[in-house]
């Protein structure tokens, strides 16, 4: 099994009625018993199960991330505190979805919202720290063809894993028409918004009330540090060529909707900068013709006056599938095919019933990712029945748990030659834990 390097996800427990202490010092990193206590807590209230000591799997779960964190130190790897952010915003937010509301949360905690995000962010910063140190240790790992088909020859037959029901999907995209009209509206409460901050009215305010960008919005539009490869080309364009403190920039037209930008800082490659998104809103009549419009499409698919993959060369308005003819690719695995489980809800309803090589009526679609309004046509490529891995239809499957078993193996490796070059002392209460790497005590 892949080395899992995050822990519990949430240590926002009452510390209260811990007597704290140093149990473990790895490198320059020392490991306190509440941070145990606080996940044991948490794997108790989730119903975690392991084989063995819970207590003990966890510790050296956290001896492990002390290793990697003292290399990253050494190695200068680092995250952002802007990735650290949305991590955590992501991770309160399925706590709050889980729960049911942050009334909730705030209550099964006994903390505020802030002071579960301030509690949450020192460790997040180190799992995903530690994550990242990971993939720095493994990202040389590659597998040959020949090197597959050897693993595939040498596993047992019963070994080779059940393959469930896969789906190949492609898709023709359309962006329901936005009025002028609309876009005049949008531009003129921009313009509106730029007159009140040369007036003196905070920015920030202005986002937090106003801004469609769920992910920023709340914080004031902050994007925290970014480099030009992490934003949209027409949004860094304008960003990177601010350079005044508070600057407003010119309306910025994106794929998302419309923009202003506030220039923050800049630390050479990488922006601070804060921005106000606004979407325009699409019409009853847009939203009938991008119908009308697949509906024609679809005729001439079903006539055969074209190929499915023909029409969305020529009619798909989706960046990303147009050109290699609509094939949707699964974010999950990089590859083509799909479980049930990882087909949006709204494509799985369309496709429901569906036989191979037949095209879903036209359907609206809300793109997660962009929060945009899409209307789409869904051609079911094809269909692989529940199977034993085999190595024609199930390749990536192979070449993952290829991969993955040499990631696993350079990390074994990595761990025990760290055990060996780093300082690491352990409390003796804790000597007595079966652990996995056996050279922690030395």
């Amino acid at each position: 099994m892949l080395l899992l390097l995050t822990l519990f996800s949430f240590t926002s427990f009452s510390q209260d009625n811990i007597i704290d202490e140093v149990i473990a010092v790895v490198g320059d990193n020392a490991i306190l018993k509440s941070e145990i206590e606080q996940q044991y807590q948490q794997a108790l209230s989730e119903g975690v199960t392991f084989p063995g000591d819970i207590k003990c799997h966890i510790f050296e779960q956290s001896l492990i991330q002390s290793l990697m964190l003292n290399q990253a130190d050494l190695d200068s790897v680092e995250v952002s505190q802007n990735e650290i952010v949305n991590q955590v915003d992501a991770r309160m937010n399925y706590m709050i979805q889980q729960i049911g509301d942050k009334q909730k949360l705030e209550e099964y905690f006994n903390k505020s919202i802030i002071q579960i995000k301030r509690d949450m962010m020192e460790t997040v910063k180190k799992q995903m720290l530690a994550q990242r140190m990971q993939g720095e240790i493994t990202r040389n790992i590659k597998v040959t063809p020949s090197e597959i088909r050897t693993f595939f020859k040498k596993l047992p037959q019963d070994s080779l894993p059940m393959v469930p029901t896969q789906y190949e999907l492609n898709e023709i995209v359309i962006y329901p028409r936005i009025e002028q009209e609309e876009i005049d509206r949008v531009k003129a409460q921009l313009r509106e918004f730029q007159k009140e901050i040369k007036e003196g009215r905070d920015f920030a305010t202005l986002a937090v009330l106003y801004s469609e960008d769920p992910g920023s919005a709340a914080r004031g539009g902050d994007l925290g540090w970014m480099t030009r490869s992490q934003l949209i080309p027409e949004f860094a364009t304008v960003a990177f060529n601010l350079t005044k403190k508070n600057k407003v920039s010119k309306i910025v037209e994106t794929e998302y909707g419309y923009h202003i930008i506030q220039f923050i800082d800049r630390k050479g490659e990488r922006i601070n900068v804060r921005h106000i998104l606004l979407k325009p809103k699409i019409s009853e009549q847009a939203r009938k013709e991008s119908l009308a419009r697949l509906d024609s499409i679809r005729t001439f698919i079903i006539e055969k006056k074209l190929t499915f993959e023909e029409a969305a060369l020529r009619f798909s308005m989706d960046k990303d599938t147009r050109a290699n003819g609509g094939i949707m690719v699964n974010p999950k695995t990089g590859n083509t095919k799909f479980e049930i489980s990882d087909i949006p809800p709204q494509i799985n309803k369309a496709i429901a019933g569906l036989k191979v090589g037949e095209v879903t009526k036209p359907f609206k679609m809300i793109d997660e990712q962009k929060g945009r309004e899409t209307y789409r046509l869904v051609l079911l490529k094809n269909k692989t029945e529940p199977h034993r891995a085999n190595l024609r239809d199930d390749y990536q499957l192979l070449k993952g748990m290829l991969e993955n078993k040499k990631r696993q193996e350079t990390i074994d490796n990595w761990i025990k030659e760290k055990q060996r070059t780093t300082y690491i002392r352990i409390d003796k209460k804790w000597l007595n834990c079966d652990f996995e790497y056996k050279g922690w005590v030395k």
